[in-house]
């Protein structure tokens, strides 16, 4: 009988295109992925990858093996899907991806209100960006995301699966000390012309936001530093060498004399839950999903 790990890794790395990928996105070292695949190969008496170049490719077998996988592992969520069901308790492994802001503002306090309450439920999290979490949650690789886009940067999430509003966050732009547009009620791309800004790396939902909205106004934003991590955004404002456009969720508190100042057209992004839907019927997705909604109602007030 085939070893369901080991169908698994092989899928994985199918979907992802090589070993470290997959070892990525199943929390494995790629030496782990390595050893499940040479498992599987003694298993079938069939030579599953080549070495091409640096890399690796799936023989005509493992691709045969990766399509049945596919299938099997469907059916076997299935199955534990029906049987979590059938009992009514919200047990096992959970796994939950999250955009950074998200994984720091709401998942701390969901997770130990989970552990409080269904404490029988291994919740684990990841942080990932909206388009790979979404990707991850329709291949099986995580069970439920929390995911935003922005209104004028809709993200597509796929049929299978189901999707639940949690409601919207804001952004402000972030000035450094003794800006001259500290003491503004708002501001708006006119205002902001020639600034140098700190953003997110291109390709991100919140660097794409930014663009928009001045290429929207006829203008080009002037980017000067892309960078990922928002705490690195907060220093480099602090030292007074640019603006940024950063979210309220997970902002936490500002370095002295740095000034958050509304930004028109107000940045708006949706933040929502996802889950494939075949699992809807599983109680550990609608009790985290249900604490996920309780710790955002929480947290609204405090906004500003």
């Amino acid at each position: 009988m085939l070893d369901l790990g080991r169908l698994r890794a092989l899928h994985a790395v199918a979907r992802h295109g090589s070993v470290g990928a997959a070892a990525s996105a199943l929390g494995y070292t790629p030496s782990a992925v390595s050893q499940q695949i040479t498992k599987l190969e003694r298993e079938t008496r069939a030579v599953l990858l080549e070495r091409r170049g640096r890399g690796v490719v799936l023989t005509d077998a493992a691709l045969l093996l990766a399509d049945t996988a596919e299938r099997v592992l469907a059916l076997v969520e299935g199955a534990e899907v029906a049987l979590e069901r059938q009992r009514g308790q919200v047990v096992g492994e959970l796994r939950i991806g999250a955009f950074s802001t998200a994984a720091r503002g709401l998942l701390p306090p969901a997770l130990a209100e989970l552990a409080v309450r269904h404490p029988e439920l291994d919740a684990r999290l990841v942080e990932q960006d909206p388009p790979e979490a979404i990707g991850a949650v329709a291949r099986g690789e995580l069970d439920l995301a929390v995911a935003h886009d922005w209104v004028n940067a809709p993200l597509p999430v796929h049929e299978s699966l189901a999707r639940v509003r949690l409601g919207e966050d804001y952004a402000d732009v972030l000035l450094p000390p003794g800006h001259r547009l500290a003491g503004r009620a708002a501001v708006g791309v006119a205002d902001l012309a020639g600034e140098r800004w700190i953003c997110q790396p291109e390709g991100t939902i919140c660097h794409d936001w930014l663009v928009n909205a001045f290429r929207a106004e006829g203008a080009e934003p002037l980017l000067a530093h892309r960078v990922g991590e928002y705490e690195t955004q907060l220093a480099l404002l602090e030292r007074g060498v640019g603006v940024a456009l950063l979210p309220r969720l997970g902002r936490g508190a500002l370095p002295e004399g740095v000034r958050a100042v509304p930004f028109e057209p107000r940045p708006t992004r949706r933040v929502f839950v996802v889950w494939r839907a075949q699992a809807a019927r599983r109680p550990a997705i609608g009790a985290v999903a249900q604490v996920l909604r309780e710790v955002w109602e929480a947290w609204v007030p405090t906004r500003g």
